[in-house]
């Protein structure tokens, strides 16, 4: 059953991937087409592995502003949790472990996804440059502060990198919680759990503006939003 769930899984992310490519390579790829085929990607992953979805707040976002996104970072699912659960332009700025994987990773250049180097320190800062530019033309950028997935649930420390990209680019940060995609695919496993119960909380933007002189307080504000939304926080 668990290759089963793989094996689907792989096939519904190359029916995306290799026509994504294609065109790319013909100069013919666009944004819209890249959000509607992520959009039915992430909902075909989360039907494969049966994973009834709630999501609150998101009265919170207004339709007219673009945001960094930052969430707690749990499993391989968060992702396509994310697409589903806000609907909106969404690209991610992500380690360059994911860009290595064949065709895949290709694709996911090719569809705005910005590939971060975090050995090399002038590459990491043109990484951000991208996704600031990339806000400012109207994508959601999303970060996980945590810069891994945690493999026991916990909040782990944060990272600054996406807190730099918010105030450089002027853009309120959107926390998000992300609940129980845990125990669909944990960190380091290869066993899909079918059926599990996922809940999304979408809090209160934060004007970075606030806190120009004070990131230390604009980290522990956001961790402290992402970890009320969680069923067991251990910020």
């Amino acid at each position: 059953m668990t290759l089963g769930f793989l094996a689907r899984a792989v096939a519904t992310t190359a029916k995306i991937s290799v026509p994504t490519l294609v065109e790319a390579a013909r100069g013919t790829l666009d944004a819209s087409t890249c959000d509607e085929r992520l959009a039915e990607w992430s909902r075909r992953l989360l039907v494969d592995a049966r994973i009834e979805l709630t999501v609150r707040g998101l009265e919170l976002v207004a339709s007219d502003e673009n945001f960094v996104v930052m969430s707690n970072h749990q499993s391989l699912y968060d992702i396509p949790v994310l697409f589903q659960a806000l609907q909106r332009r969404i690209r991610m700025v992500a380690k360059r472990e994911l860009f290595r994987v064949p065709v895949w990773g290709r694709a996911m250049r090719a569809a705005g996804f910005i590939e971060v180097d975090r050995d090399n320190h002038e590459r990491a800062l043109e990484s951000l440059r991208r996704a600031a530019d990339a806000i400012e033309s109207g994508t959601d950028i999303w970060i996980s502060p945590e810069g891994t997935r945690s493999r026991d649930g916990s909040l782990q420390a944060f990272r600054k990198g996406g807190f730099h990209l918010a105030l450089d680019a002027s853009a309120r940060i959107l926390p998000v919680s992300i609940d129980g995609t845990r125990s669909v695919l944990r960190a380091g496993d290869s066993t899909v759990h079918p059926g599990a119960k996922v809940s999304v909380t979408v809090h209160e933007p934060l004007d970075t503006r606030a806190y120009a002189d004070d990131l230390e307080a604009l980290m522990q504000r956001v961790r402290g939003a992402i970890a009320a939304g969680l069923t067991s926080p251990r910020p």
